[in-house]
């Protein structure tokens, strides 16, 4: 068994401030020499890569719908070592899909309840003040059984602001942590799905430091240490085994959009991941077994990989002999062409014939079910798959054949099937898990 205390960093809504918290809180922790978990509630690609940066610790997904019990606690595990866990809720703490999946709903709460984890809950005070203790008491009560340990106030406007704001928390017995004044400077750079990539911050190490020192003058450190509990995690092998003995990897801004879990449970196995970059006009390594191309920003880079000659060429070579996957992103770059956002039209891997465009957006989001109809590395015909697509290129061409019938979180068939030809194929939805047979 393994030890996990820790806290989920929730809020009622997206964007009220709990990356900001979240990093610096990790940040604080590390500075002070503590060994600090990190997780991230939900289907997220792109927070888990700021936690690392601000902890010196690989973060980890935990997602009650796609992911069954055996799974969970093996993820969980990944916590050993470590003396305090940290979890990143996503959307609103109670935010979930209707139907249930492997575990539950796939809720911020539903983890933190799994976990033990008292809930932290970020609010965004502006333009209320004893009002804001009304809504975080009803955070509290919709569950009564799930463990709170207190609020953080954020974007407060002034000291006489704050006295009234906790007036009302005070009221409503609930126990304040800090109060964040309101900063306009602390916002990290977004872009169409969200933050951009840590690796693309221009000042990244700077911005945590910031976050920090912001954190250590605002909150009780003290009693948000104080305040961390758990349950002790069984031991568990149901990481997704590797779908290759040697896996190159696609690995650049352009392709970075995977889960964490999946290289480690790959690894763990004893497979060898070879990371490569197309955007340099890399080759994947030519012993690979496979190669996989994750999702990420092909629809800003489509001109340089047009131009990554070498690339594609060892590319389909070795699709003439070994398998090749793609994933959202890889899987656009795997198609015959891209058009970017200004209508021009660039030429791809041309293993399959998909044609993509970002100029004609349209946002696809939401948990995927999929049956196989045609092997994917890994996983052989009639196999149940989870994932998350998460989008904004439409389809304009896609002759091959379908890879697999698919269907959002309550079952309803959506259109983006994936397709396959030859050893090629490509889905839009990002791997999660497999459901056991």
């Amino acid at each position: 068994m393994i030890d996990a205390p820790g806290l989920m960093i929730s809020a009622p809504a997206s964007g009220t401030g709990k990356t900001t918290v979240m990093l610096g809180l990790l940040r604080s922790l590390a500075d002070d020499g503590i060994r600090v978990q990190p997780f991230k509630s939900g289907p997220d690609y792109i927070d888990p890569a700021f936690h690392l940066a601000a902890s010196g610790r690989a973060s980890f997904n935990l997602d009650t719908w796609a992911m069954g019990d055996g799974l969970l606690d093996a993820i969980a595990a990944q916590a050993a070592g470590a003396e305090i866990c940290i979890g990143e809720g996503s959307m609103g703490l109670y935010d979930g899909v209707a139907t249930r999946g492997q575990s539950g709903f796939g809720t911020s709460a539903e983890t933190a309840a799994r976990m033990g984890w008292p809930v932290v809950l970020v609010l965004d005070v502006s333009g209320q003040a004893q009002s804001a203790a009304a809504a975080a008491l009803g955070f509290k009560m919709y569950n009564p059984d799930l463990p709170f340990a207190g609020v953080i106030l954020n974007r407060v406007a002034s000291p006489r602001h704050e006295r009234l704001t906790r007036m009302g928390m005070e009221k409503a017995g609930l126990t304040v942590l800090g109060a964040l004044p309101r900063r306009g400077d602390l916002a990290l750079p977004e872009r169409h799905l969200g933050l951009i990539q840590a690796v693309e911050h221009p000042d990244l190490a700077r911005a945590i430091a910031g976050y920090a020192t912001f954190l250590r003058d605002n909150v009780d450190l003290t009693a948000i240490k104080a305040a961390a509990r758990g349950r002790a995690i069984p031991q568990s092998d149901a990481l997704l085994p590797p779908p290759a003995q040697r896996i190159a990897l696609a690995s650049d801004a352009a392709f970075s959009f995977t889960y964490p879990h999946l290289i480690e449970g790959w690894r763990a196995a004893g497979a060898e991941v070879l990371p490569f970059s197309p955007l340099a006009d890399e080759t994947p390594d030519p012993t690979a077994d496979l190669v996989w191309l994750p999702g990420g920003y092909p629809e800003l880079h489509a001109g340089t990989l047009a131009a990554a000659d070498t690339f594609r060429s060892a590319l389909r070579r070795h699709a003439e002999t070994r398998p090749v996957h793609g994933e959202c992103g890889g899987y656009m770059a795997l198609g015959e062409a891209l058009i970017d956002k200004d209508g021009a039209r660039h030429q791809m891997a041309g293993l399959l014939g998909l044609v993509t465009s970002y100029e004609k957006r349209k946002f696809h989001l939401g948990y995927r079910q999929a049956t196989l109809s045609a092997p994917l590395p890994g996983h052989a015909p009639g196999a149940r798959l989870r994932g998350h697509e998460y989008h904004y290129s439409t389809i304009l061409e896609q002759p091959d054949a379908p890879l697999a019938a698919v269907a959002d979180a309550d079952g309803n068939s959506v259109p983006e099937t994936g397709s396959r030809r030859g050893r090629v194929s490509g889905t839009f939805f990002h791997l999660i898990t497999a459901e056991a047979p």
